[in-house]
């Protein structure tokens, strides 16, 4: 019933809350901050892949097994889309090494070299207490701007297959196929900015410059929704600019967060985004029914965005600000 769904869903949200932040600060233990932003996009490439999988198989999902032992599409949905997890649980129990010094797949040099390069690195501010890594501005300054880019992020995951539809596309498993296109560009153009993020010690406007490419394609995506091509060409731009930022901001917290300070930083950081995850598909809903179109609420999504890019760009903290080594 409604009660249990909205307990259960509780829970989900509860328990998958400190995955992100743990590999973030997973990361830190394993990789140097020159190398990190394309780390990060590897990593998160799974979630342009999720979405390049995840659309097509859940239309096929909901079309074929609707109404199979009595379960309704969405019930098959979930149960054939999160028993999988649960055996991932149990391979990262068995499988991932907690740190360089742990991993048996590596000899003693290569543990010496890996380790030197993280212990080498030079740290002008490292926070390592918790209480204030939350009294840090730019802790305050990346929370918010977290919360922004994740408004974007949101709508877009949200609210993609409504945005197809509303052009005119009616099947399912149309709008499911033409769901991976904004995702499949998404993960390329990823793993291309964490590259050159890397190359040049730079993240300041390859960080910001994306965020602001996504507010425009939101901005596009309002002002052609009827228009099949040009507002899947501008939620994939959207798409692009509002999950192709994401390893180069994960890049930000560990340059001055360490120890406690950064496990309880760095989930801050990403609990108060994920507030974003409440407020945009609402926003956009309120929107759509008291407007009777979505353009409005992707019109706010796109100025939010905007002002992530704009506070990244001119007032990211001096504390952060500098470049990292290269390679």
């Amino acid at each position: 019933n409604e009660t249990w769904f909205y307990v259960l869903r509780f829970i989900i949200g509860a328990t998958e809350a400190g995955f992100l932040p743990g590999i973030i600060l997973y990361f830190t233990y394993w990789f140097p901050a020159k190398r990190r932003a394309r780390i990060n996009a590897i990593f998160m490439t799974s979630i342009a892949a999720a979405g390049v999988i995840g659309g097509p198989v859940a239309g096929f999902i909901m079309t074929r097994f609707a109404g199979v032992y009595g379960l309704a599409g969405w019930q098959w949905l979930f149960l054939l889309e999160g028993l999988p997890t649960i055996g991932l649980g149990f391979l990262v129990l068995l499988w991932l090494d907690d740190n360089i010094g742990n991993a048996k797949w590596l000899s003693n040099a290569e543990k010496k070299v890996l380790q030197d390069n993280i212990d080498n690195e030079n740290t002008d501010i490292v926070v390592h207490s918790f209480l204030d890594a939350i009294r840090q501005p730019a802790t305050i300054f990346l929370s918010i701007v977290y919360l922004f880019m994740l408004m974007g992020l949101y709508g877009l995951t949200f609210w993609l297959p409504q945005l197809i539809k509303n052009t005119g596309i009616a099947s399912p498993m149309t709008i499911g196929l033409l769901s991976t296109i904004p995702y499949a560009a998404a993960g390329v153009v990823m793993v291309l900015i964490a590259r050159s993020s890397d190359r040049h010690g730079e993240r300041r406007w390859h960080l910001g410059l994306c965020i602001f490419a996504g507010g425009i394609g939101y901005v596009l995506s309002g002002l052609f929704g009827d228009n099949t091509a040009i507002a899947l060409a501008a939620l994939t731009l959207a798409a692009v600019g509002v999950i192709g930022c994401l390893p180069v901001f994960w890049t930000l917290p560990p340059k001055f967060l360490t120890g406690t300070a950064a496990a309880g930083g760095i989930a801050l950081i990403n609990s108060i985004g994920n507030l974003g995850g409440i407020i945009s598909p609402y926003m956009v809903g309120k929107v759509k029914d008291v407007t009777g179109s979505t353009a409005g609420g992707l019109y706010a999504i796109a100025a939010v965005t905007i002002i992530a890019a704009l506070l990244v760009m001119f007032a990211l903290p001096r504390s952060i600000s500098g470049k990292d080594g290269v390679n």
